[in-house]
């Protein structure tokens, strides 16, 4: 079953203009970046404090959007600034856009107590 948080994306995440980036990829992107929104996973996202989704693509496949992430993963810093700015010149927050695209109304409060599975 296809959901509305089955949106499978690339997606970079920044502290501010120019700052830290953090180049990421889930088959739940809606989710994913309100968790590092919310700051409730430990890891790089936390610990920088990047909060501001500020580029995101969409995919058909998990694969296909890995192999983008390994991708720019291996881009110098400026090629993923000037992707960036492409689409999003003052490195606005897109979460908002991201929502409206995936068709979800998300609970401001969701990813507040959220605690990962256990293994």
């Amino acid at each position: 079953m296809v959901t509305a948080d089955s949106l499978i994306g690339c997606y970079m995440m920044a502290n501010r203009m120019h700052g830290v980036v953090y180049v990421g990829v889930s088959s739940q992107l809606v989710t994913r970046v309100g968790q590092h929104r919310a700051g409730v996973i430990d890891g790089f996202t936390k610990r920088y404090g990047l909060k501001r989704l500020v580029w995101y693509e969409f995919h058909e496949t998990i694969v296909g959007a890995i192999q983008r992430e390994k991708s720019l993963k291996r881009w110098p810093r400026d090629w993923k600034a000037n992707l960036i700015e492409r689409a999003n010149p003052h490195w606005d927050d897109l979460f908002a856009d991201l929502v409206r695209a995936s068709g979800a109304e998300p609970d401001p409060d969701a990813y507040r107590n959220w605690t990962p599975p256990e293994e």
